[in-house]
């Protein structure tokens, strides 16, 4: 496999990076970034109509700014999930007034989305969402609850995927809604309180919450398969970038285990060496894919590959370390009961990899039925 830049690609890289140098650290706050990147048509090179204030790219340049922005240190991004995410979904199913009235503030940074996917009981299970969206006029009225909702606290929007006919089940009767966060006493948003000290994921209540009938998306009845179309979009330029961050933190964990000796022990050095060439393939697979193979079970693949390797890697932070890596006294009297290092979130947080986005489960059951044509699990099976 070849794969490379273009002289115009170096370029582009030039440009990229001498931007981020001056901008990184000279804005405060995650909403302002945003409209910094917005200004300068940083946001929205992957998307396929240009028009909206945002300036297009191709695949190796939109690589290249992946790559860059993850090397730069910039801050992390609180618009990817209405860029990367809700974007390309109204762009294959939207009309165009719903791209007239959203895609702008995408591109400029001034609105942020969150996803109303996973409820308690229906996480992985997509299909089993009881969320509810009765028609009332001109509007829904949405009731129920959606969990690991990231971003909910800081967004403006939120997509949600509800059931519009009551008397449909599963796959069926399910309508992808744009929703309205700024709607008090009608939706509420409960920070959840993880393992590492910090609440990077949300509960939201919805309770007669409104949303109009015009920003559904992709027709009634039809969010099954909006919804599905989205997750495609999930993966691609963005785990380029990942991989980025995966290669720092392998690297600082080398410079670690030098330093405390860890190294001389050959099962751990070997694990070592494991992780940078299993890195090295998911890169490899990540470039494959970036083109379009066809292939359905391409964005699970990549999935169960980066969320296992993360979590081992994870272990071997703390692992090489010793005992230095266990946590310091608890004050549970602190908005943060205890602090933690870098090795230690690392540790605590992939615990979650290989649930969000998914879990290992269906990832694999994906593989199997759609990709291997073996036969589903039957309904019901303990």
């Amino acid at each position: 496999m070849e794969f490379g830049f273009s002289a115009q690609d170096e370029v582009f890289r030039g440009e990229a990076r001498a931007w981020l140098e001056a901008h990184v650290g000279s804005v405060t706050g995650r909403r302002a970034w945003e409209r910094t990147l917005g200004k300068a048509g940083w946001i929205g090179l992957g998307w396929p109509e240009p028009g909206y204030g945002n300036r297009t790219a191709g695949l190796t340049q939109q690589v290249v700014w992946a790559e860059e922005y993850a090397r730069s240190g910039a801050p992390p991004r609180s618009g990817h999930i209405g860029e990367n995410l809700l974007a390309p979904t109204l762009v294959a199913h939207g009309d165009e007034e719903q791209k007239r009235r959203f895609l702008p503030p995408v591109a400029a940074g001034e609105e942020l989305w969150c996803q109303g996917y996973s409820e308690p009981g229906a996480g992985s299970d997509l299909a089993g969402v009881r969320t509810a969206a009765v028609r009332e006029g001109a509007d829904y009225r949405i009731s129920g609850q959606k969990i690991w909702t990231s971003l909910a606290h800081e967004a403006d929007w939120c997509f949600v995927l509800a059931r519009t006919d009551p008397e449909e089940s599963r796959h069926r009767g399910l309508s992808f809604l744009l929703v309205p966060m700024d709607q008090p006493g009608r939706i509420e948003v409960r920070p959840i309180r993880q393992l590492t000290g910090t609440s990077d994921f949300n509960e939201v209540f919805f309770d007669g919450a409104r949303a109009r009938v015009e920003h559904v998306v992709g027709g009634e009845g039809q969010g099954w398969r909006v919804a599905m179309s989205l997750l495609g979009f999930e993966r691609g330029v963005s785990t380029l970038a990942q991989q980025i961050g995966f290669a720092a933190e392998l690297a600082a964990i080398v410079v670690t285990a030098a330093e405390t000796g860890a190294v001389r022990d050959p099962v751990l050095r070997a694990r070592l060496v494991r992780q940078w060439a299993e890195l090295r393939a998911m890169r490899c697979n990540a470039l494959r894919t970036l083109g379009g193979t066809g292939d359905p079970g391409a964005p699970s693949v990549a999935k169960l590959l980066w969320a296992n390797w993360h979590q081992r890697l994870g272990e071997l932070a703390v692992e090489v370390r010793g005992a230095a890596a266990a946590a310091g006294p608890v004050d549970w009297s602190a908005s943060s009961p205890y602090e933690i290092d870098a090795d230690q979130h690392l540790f605590l947080f992939s615990r979650a990899d290989t649930i969000y986005g998914g879990s290992d489960q269906i990832q694999r059951t994906i593989i199997a039925e759609r990709v291997l044509g073996l036969p589903g699990e039957p309904k019901g099976a303990v």
